[in-house]
């Protein structure tokens, strides 16, 4: 699995605003929104669920990773979405320590590991 995936017992604006407040206690910055129901709608004029993706970063595990291999940023920043299903509201994560494995560093995959520790604890405190 990519990600960390949890239900909520939350509506979908209350899920998103606590997932940004528990981002930012875990030293994340949300560096940018996409609202895909919005966009969808917009471009292709296609009805879809309640749908955001956030752009989380932690800057200083991003410069310890960057610092180690430019070619990490592929992977930056890590996503957190929060979307309606069919039977609630959901929360998910990527798990960086699977995509660390392919740059051969120990390092990274220390820094994926912590990264990846907080994002669960993220998704887990909701």
């Amino acid at each position: 699995m990519i990600g960390y995936t949890r239900k909520v017992n939350l509506d979908f604006e209350e899920a998103v605003k606590r997932v940004k407040e528990r981002l930012s206690e875990h030293g994340f910055g949300v560096l940018c929104e996409i609202d895909v129901k919005e966009t969808l709608k917009e471009k292709i004029g296609e009805d879809f669920v309640n749908y955001i993706i956030l752009g989380a970063c932690n800057p200083k595990y991003a410069h310890k990773v960057l610092y180690q291999n430019k070619e990490f940023g592929i992977l930056m920043p890590c996503n957190v979405i929060v979307y309606e299903g069919k039977d609630g509201v959901y929360i998910s994560a990527m798990k960086p320590r699977g995509f660390a494995d392919q740059f051969g560093n120990e390092e990274i995959i220390e820094i994926a590991e912590k990264v990846e520790e907080s994002l669960k604890e993220v998704v887990d405190s909701v």
